[in-house]
Order: C-alpha cells, then structure tokens, then sequence
C-alpha cells in the first residue's frame, strides 16, 4: 500500500523527510515534489533500487534518469571533464530547472544511464526535494513518478492515480510551480545542445553560452536524455496538434474540430483563452490552457488540463501550440510527443 503523507513546502517537517530518507537508504521509492513535476526517488546509486523503480514505472532500461544533488560538490563525484560552462550555468542557474549531461564517473550504476558514458544531473529548487537528498545523503534518481510515458503529474494526486501500490510513499506538498520537466543540455558536444526543452528558456542559455543548438529529434538511435522518445506524456485519447498563430490559427481550429465531429469523434480541445470564441458553440470538451501572453501560466496548466480533458473520455484531443519563444519551446515539445508526432500546420490542414 502506497501511503501518502502531507508536508509543508516551504518548511517540511523533519521527521518526515528523516523517515522518507530512511525509505530510500533501504532501497524504496518515494514520491516527492520538485519546482517542475513531481518526481519518483530512489537511491541512484544502488541498483537494486533503480531496478524497482524501473520495474514501478514500467519504464524501459534503454530510458536513462536524472540524478538529484543537493550541492555542487557532488557534481565532481559524479561527472568528469567537467568543462567551464557546466562550472558556469551550475552557479547560474542551480538550484533550478537545468539538468546538465556530462560524461559520467565510474560510480554512477549503468542501468541510471542506460548504458551510456554520459550522466544527466540536476539540483532541483523545490525545499522538499532538498531535504529529501541532503537527508538521504546520496544523489536521487527521479524520472517523473508516474507511469511510462503518460502525462507527467504535478500534484500528489496524479503521481496516486498512477502508482498506488507500486511505492512506499508520496510526499504531498501541493502542486508544482513550474510544472513541465527541467531542460536538457549535453555539453559532451563541440556546441551545447539542448536535448529536451523545459522550464528553463533556450534564450536564458544562449545569455550565458551563446549559441545553443536543439536536439534533431529525427536522428535515430538511443535516446541521450530522458523524455526524448517519439512519443511521452501521452493521454489516452489520440492527439493532434496544429501549429499557427493568430486567428488563422482559430479558424483552423474550428475547421478541424468540426471535420473530426462530421467523423464521429468525441473530441476534445486544449486551447488559448482568445480561442474560446471561436469554438465556443461546438460540442467539445473544452480546457483552456491560459492567455497566450502568459507561457509561465500554460505550461503550469498544460499537464492537468489534459490529465483532466482525458477523464472527460473524448476519442481525440485537438491541441494548439504557443510558438517557441520562452517556454513556448517546451510546451511545444511536450505537446507534439504527447500526440507520438501527429501534427498539423494551420496553413495545411482542410
């Protein structure tokens, strides 16, 4: 039985982090909160215990997971040939939602890596997930604790849906504030490279280092970072997403969803509050994401919107993106692999 436990998120109680540390030096896995999605910890570096939480989530091995840290004197310990950049975008930007992937050092187990000489690190900036990792006192792998490749949860009660009875315990500290995953930089490459986009901005990246590239995701072989399969937080219901702008954007949007409606879907819609209008007289499930100025406040909404858009048991979900400026990037990315690539543009579609 998967027992859940509520925490301040500001200022957890120590008993309780000493107790859900305890979890994890044993070889359990627990629950816990980051500024970005709740996570599924174990001890990184044992792997019996990453083998269970691969066996919970129903995750791949071929599917590698962040480590957690709680100061940068584990990153040395962890990685090596550590390059300047890493020194630099680490007191820039951690505690945050910046993983870096470095080449790994030998402790690090194979199976947190999937195999690959590269480790993904991150130190989150969640008060509770601290606690957690310094009490713990080793570094926390922590893939999004829900089932593989479903939405990502951003409450307690999400990470509950998914994994009752699969964990030990679920720290509840509300819902997370950022709520898509951390972005992915590999500075093993002659140019740093974002392999996921996440909470935070290419453009934040390129202040410091300059020119950053984005991972071609066409490019075949085993995925460097987690959630970079073809298809990830994926509903049940099939998906579409249009790419566009403006209101040639709403028209389409309207056009397609009554095609899918002519066709015998139940269809729902994730949509910009300035799309209402324009399909605010058809027969949809309808869940507004937030203005489209407000990227912070979509990408916050965007994985309980279609947790909840799903329960509603629509046979297709039509979703628009919101560009790729800011988080505008990570919330494209997180849409089009929700819908295993199915796009549309806007200028394209009937």
């Amino acid at each position: 039985m998967t027992e859940v436990v509520s925490v301040d998120p500001q200022h957890p109680d120590p008993e309780i982090i000493a107790r859900a540390a305890e979890i994890l030096r044993e070889g359990g896995l627990v629950a816990f909160p980051t500024e970005t999605v709740y996570g599924l910890g174990a001890d990184g570096l044992n792997p019996v215990a990453l083998a269970r939480l691969f066996e919970a989530k129903g995750r791949p091995a071929t599917d590698p997971v962040i480590l957690h840290i709680v100061d940068l004197e584990a990153l040395p310990q962890l990685a090596r040939e550590i390059p300047p950049a890493a020194w630099t975008l680490a007191r820039r930007f951690w505690p945050g939602p910046l993983t870096l992937v470095l080449p790994k050092q030998p402790i690090v187990p194979d199976l947190a890596t999937a195999g690959l000489p590269t480790v993904a690190l991150r130190m989150p900036a969640h008060p509770v997930a601290l606690a957690l990792i310094r009490a713990a006192g080793v570094p926390i792998a922590a893939p999004s604790a829900n089932r593989f490749g479903h939405t990502s949860p951003t409450t307690a009660q999400h990470v509950l849906e998914d994994l009752a009875g699969r964990i030990d315990l679920i720290l509840d500290a509300g819902p997370t504030a950022i709520g898509v995953e951390s972005t992915v930089v590999d500075l093993t490459r002659p140019v740093p490279t974002i392999l996921r986009p996440g909470g935070l901005p290419r453009e934040a990246l390129e202040a410091i280092l300059g020119p950053v590239a984005v991972f071609d995701r066409s490019v075949a072989g085993p995925a460097p970072a987690p959630g970079m399969l073809p298809k990830h937080y994926a509903p049940r219901a099939e998906m579409v997403v249009l790419i566009g702008s403006g209101g040639w954007l709403r028209l389409r949007l309207r056009e397609l969803a009554i095609r899918y409606l002519q066709e015998g879907y139940r269809v729902g819609m994730l949509i910009a509050e300035e799309d209402q209008p324009a399909v605010a007289d058809l027969p949809v499930e309808i869940a507004v994401l937030g203005s489209e100025g407000d990227l912070e406040g979509v990408a916050r909404r965007l994985y309980p919107a279609m947790r909840d858009l799903d329960a509603r048991g629509p046979d297709l979900i039509l979703a628009r993106d919101f560009g790729t400026r800011g988080l505008g990037l990570a919330i494209r990315d997180r849409l089009i692999r929700a819908a295993g690539g199915r796009v549309m543009k806007a200028e394209d579609s009937p």
